[in-house]
């Protein structure tokens, strides 16, 4: 028999029952949840005369919704918060957990549910959320589900899926000082094209990727989505087991053991065969940084502007054959469950020590989670932040999403460390630069965007 893959060893033992052409009904062990789609899931059910069927197998936090200015106690306008606490009172009363204000696992979901160890090696895991790849970080088969399959979760805990292929990407080599795993994934994209992983479950290997930790890995696995595939994953190792053993949610006791022999037989075959394949040169890599409206316009920060999508160009009021390094910004914003754990902050600060922002750039570092501040806190780096001239704000998806009060000025240039580019995504008008927090931190203090390896 041929070898098996990572996928096919998880996706496998889920399957419930073959509904025929490829269909299957597969079992949900983990059902994260949100305010803004998991209270519109809540009230489907609620108007149906269904129940939540497991609620013990959910969680919920505060994020996409809330307000981030310091000192916030809820959402930035009415509506806000009336889709707050429809969520705390319908979670109440199913009898699953709500993480608000003030709690470690309040925060943008993506980042609490690995913190948390409410994900795992193994699971199945879904969430409202386009990018609950995130998750398959660890090993697990996660993506994103929306309103009509988030109820069915609810109600059924299960879901009705569509086996897709496979794709392995192999990152080869070693990374040049300066690189990250965000320009890891953006040279993906711009090679494949937003379109590229479509269809398939994406397994990323290679030595550039052993060499992540797993906050990097899950930097990676973030922007499947930008790629196209629903799925992304890592072979768990043994930085997977280190990182989830004590976690709140992460089985302790009697039961590691056997949690953990189940993890270690999950990575693929020596001769599991994939549908397609590629490779990446991370050798070769530098800092990179989009420059149209979709994240597969990406290009080297020493690179010249592509004569290409003139509406795109347009847009973010770019010039073709010009340096993208250079082009003066208005905004930067480090945060997003793409890069708003510790280590991004880490890596940001590193950049701003010693340095200030210029006094044109409005910067803000917004972090991922509530666990996420207090540590950064210990270690000084919201002192390093506010000496560079920086706002250091609560945390929550802010300014990724502008569905929170948190928007880029018409026709302002910021560079970010989220996942979408797409026009209007960070405000009407707003011009977005992908980057990685080491990139969006330069940027911040030279006033245009540049190399953090010159600072």
């Amino acid at each position: 028999m041929a070898g098996r893959t990572l996928f096919d060893k998880v996706w496998d033992p889920h399957v419930i029952e073959e509904l025929g052409d490829g269909v299957q009904l597969l079992h949900v062990d983990r059902h994260l949840m949100n305010e803004l789609s998991g209270h519109r899931g809540q009230l489907e059910i609620a108007q149906r005369g269904l129940k939540m069927r497991n609620p013990e197998l959910a969680m919920g936090t505060l994020d996409h919704v809330v307000s981030t200015a310091p000192g916030r106690r809820g959402g930035p306008a009415p509506w806000a918060e009336r889709m707050i606490e429809i969520f705390r009172v319908e979670s109440a009363r199913a009898g699953f957990p709500v993480h608000d204000f003030g709690d470690d696992g309040q925060g943008i979901v993506h980042v609490v549910g690995p913190e948390l160890g409410f994900t795992l090696p193994g699971v199945l895991l879904v969430c409202g959320d386009s990018h609950t790849c995130t998750h398959g970080a660890l090993g697990a088969l996660a993506w994103g589900i929306g309103t009509s399959e988030l109820t069915h979760v609810l109600a059924t805990q299960a879901i009705v899926q569509q086996k897709p292929k496979t794709m392995r990407v192999r990152f080869e080599g070693t990374l040049a000082r300066g690189v990250s795993a965000k320009d890891m994934i953006l040279a993906l994209i711009g090679r494949l094209g937003t379109a590229g992983g479509a269809g398939y479950a994406v397994e990323y290997a290679g030595e550039a990727i052993t060499a992540l930790d797993l906050e990097g890995r899950m930097t990676v696995c973030n922007l499947s989505i930008e790629l196209g595939a629903k799925i992304g994953m890592v072979a768990p190792d043994e930085k997977t087991y280190a990182y989830v053993k004590g976690r709140r949610y992460a089985p302790k006791g009697d039961l590691w053991k056997p949690a953990l022999a189940h993890w270690r037989g999950l990575p693929g075959d020596a001769d599991a065969r994939f549908d397609a394949e590629h490779a990446v040169d991370c050798a070769a890599l530098a800092p990179q940084i989009t420059w149209g409206t979709s994240p597969e316009d990406v290009i080297g920060v020493h690179e010249m502007i592509p004569d290409a999508k003139p509406e795109a160009l347009a847009y973010m009021g770019l010039e073709a054959g010009r340096p993208i390094a250079g082009t003066k910004v208005d905004r930067v914003f480090i945060g997003s469950c793409t890069n708003a754990r510790l280590s991004d902050l880490r890596a940001a600060a590193e950049v701003v020590r010693g340095h200030r922002a210029a006094a044109h750039v409005n910067a803000w570092v917004v972090p991922g989670s509530q666990r996420v501040k207090r540590e950064a806190e210990a270690e000084g780096l919201d002192d390093a932040f506010r000496a560079a001239g920086f706002e250091w704000r609560e945390p929550g998806c802010s300014m990724c999403v502008a569905a929170n009060g948190d928007r880029v000025e018409p026709r302002a240039r910021c560079v970010s460390t989220s996942n979408r580019n797409f026009v209007g995504r960070q405000g009407p008008q707003a011009r977005t630069h992908l980057a990685s927090p080491a990139t969006a931190a330069a940027a911040a203090i030279a006033g245009e965007i540049a190399d953090a390896r010159a600072l």
